[in-house]
Formats: C-alpha cells, structure tokens, sequence
C-alpha cells in the first residue's frame, strides 16, 4: 500500500468517526486496564454486562484486592477463562497496591510485569489512558492490517512494528481504534462486507478478488 493509500485509509475512517472510543465501559485507569484484561478472548459487551455490577463494588486496586478471587469469580462467570482471569487480577491489584500505591503505572515494563496484562493490554492502557501512540493488534487489527495490505506481518508483534512505522503521526493514536471498530463490524472474519466497505479502493484483497468478498 502507497503512502498515499494510506492516508487516504485513515482520513477516510476519521471522516466517518472523527473520534473513535473504545466499546469497554469504565470510569477510572484502573478499570479501563481491568475490563482490557477480562477482554482477552471475550466480547466487549460481555465484559460491560460483567462489570457494571463488579466496578459499582469494587472500583480501586485495594477494594478489588479486598474482594478477594471466590467473590470476583461470581461476579465474571459469564466471561471466558474466569478463573483464570480472577486469579490475575486479584494477583495485579496486590502489585499495584503494594509496589504502585494503587497506580496504574505509565512504564509499559511496569504494566507488563502485571499478572494477565501483555503487549496488547499494556498498548490499549497506554494509548486510551495516556494518549500514548500505540498500536494494539487484537484479531481484528491483525485481519485488517493483512487483507488490506496496510501493515502485512505472520505475528502481531510485526504488525504492530509495522504500523508504528507507515500510519502517518496525525493518525497514530487513534489509528488502532478505527481499524478495530472496521475489523468488528465490516472486514469481519467470516463474510466481510467488502462491497459496502469505504476503504475498498486502497484495499489489496479487495482489487485480488475482484471485488467479491474475500475470507482471506
């Protein structure tokens, strides 16, 4: 993809959602890192629905930590891996209130030594709590990067690597947003919507497939 591909891309993804958000509900870093890391092989409403009652009771690292994991797993049982995902965050509120002084840290180090928070996590916090540049590559981004020929990479460590380095600075820190929400709901996994797609023009599977829809 050209340069001047891409900035067409994104000028028209921030024509259509000048302010792009993400769809977890939260009030706080702390809850915003939270829901990111109950959203690991999950839907955003299904962590919402989970956390409305679990944030209205638990809001802080220490009232979580307080909580204790018997009680959080009742509160995410509808969330896939739960007890896993109890156990790490528990874990995480511990090391925030202990070593943290019940702080999300800025430090990507800091955040990724905390139990259940990787790469990916750690991207989304330091972007949408503190407007870092960062590029989050769930399954969504990864499928869009790749069919589209923005950013093509095997893993999404050089996906990430390679959005860093051709989406144009006035896009970066909201770039990941619009192509998650364009991964979500049209270049889906099964039957994207390719003809109705607003970035066809610039987009590699499209022009391949002549433009039908493509699984690739």
């Amino acid at each position: 993809m050209t340069p001047i591909d891409i900035e067409s891309l994104f000028a028209t993804l921030q024509r259509a959602n000048p302010h792009p958000a993400s769809e977890l509900l939260y009030s706080s870093t702390f809850e915003l890192l939270a829901a990111v890391l109950l959203s690991a092989q999950a839907t955003d409403a299904s962590v919402n629905r989970a956390t409305r009652r679990l944030f209205a009771q638990a809001p802080t690292p220490q009232m979580m930590w307080e909580l204790g994991e018997p009680a959080l797993c009742e509160h995410i049982r509808t969330i896939g891996l739960f007890r896993t995902k109890a156990k790490h965050l528990i874990e995480t509120c511990r090391i925030l209130v202990e070593r943290h002084g019940g702080v999300v840290p800025r430090q990507r180090d800091a955040l990724q030594a905390l139990p259940g928070v990787g790469r990916k996590t750690a991207n989304v916090v330091l972007n949408v709590a503190f407007g870092e540049p960062t590029m989050a590559v769930d399954t969504h981004v990864f499928r869009v990067a790749n069919r589209t020929g923005l950013a093509p990479g095997d893993n999404p460590e050089v996906v990430e690597e390679r959005l860093l380095a051709v989406v144009p600075e006035p896009y970066r820190v909201e770039a990941h947003h619009w192509l998650i929400l364009h991964g979500r709901y049209v270049c889906t996994a099964r039957l994207p919507d390719c003809r109705a797609c607003a970035i066809n023009r610039v987009c590699a599977a499209f022009a391949a497939s002549g433009g039908a829809p493509t699984l690739r």
